[in-house]
């Protein structure tokens, strides 16, 4: 007869464990007769479950019930143990690939003061590191409107301190009384100074200085 073993994990925080109950393993499978796949992988043809259950016992493994809904249902001869490991390290790796990318926003002023531009120059630098985009927005207020070069300058000094670790995703652009530029985090190997900012422009004749301005 098998022994009752217990699988237990060290789990992170937040994780719930993986239910052995999903699958039913050695006695408690309650077949006349199952589909055999040995340890190697290999098809051993339909045998009595009692036979599985022989072999399994005899390589020093479990009988996994793996596909309870064929006929016969198909068992495995494995390392339960270590299947249950492996199959909670996928989940955590397809977690983990899921994580959502947020977009960070920090709000400045034309000609923001040094000091300040400074604090939310570490902010981006921050969250960029942390694999996030960040957005970065200048309001403009009364006839501050008329001067847009000043926050275009704002945005190009931001770019180039953050250059050895983001690039330019969005360029500079002015939208009402908001210009607004997205920097995402840099790809490995590519090199400083790409994320200069290069500000959109629907014509050649624009020039480069020139934020594309929408209604």
């Amino acid at each position: 007869m098998f022994k009752r073993v217990i699988y237990i994990y060290l789990l992170k925080d937040g994780e719930k464990p993986i239910s052995t109950q999903t699958f039913r393993v050695n006695e408690m499978i309650r077949v006349p007769e199952v589909r055999l796949i040995g340890p190697g992988g290999e098809n051993l043809g339909v045998v009595p479950i009692q036979e599985a259950l022989r072999i399994a016992r005899d390589a020093e493994l479990d009988l996994v019930e793996v596909a309870p809904g064929a006929t016969p249902p198909v068992c495995r001869v494995m390392d339960f143990g270590k299947f249950l490991y492996e199959r909670a390290k996928k989940e955590r790796e397809a977690k983990k690939a899921q994580t959502r990318i947020e977009v960070k926003e920090i709000r400045l002023r034309p000609k923001t003061n040094e000091h300040h531009r400074g604090f939310k120059t570490r902010d981006a630098r921050r969250w960029l590191l942390e694999g996030n985009k960040v957005k970065v927005t200048v309001r403009f207020r009364g006839r501050e409107i008329t001067y847009p070069e000043l926050a275009l300058e704002d945005l190009r000094e931001i770019a180039e301190e953050l250059s050895d670790i983001a690039t330019i995703e969005q360029a500079p652009v002015l939208e009402g009384k908001v210009m607004t530029m997205v920097l995402s985090p840099a790809k490995p190997g590519k090199k400083k100074g790409e994320s200069q900012p290069k500000a959109a422009s629907s014509t050649s004749e624009t020039p480069a200085a020139e934020p594309q301005q929408q209604s």
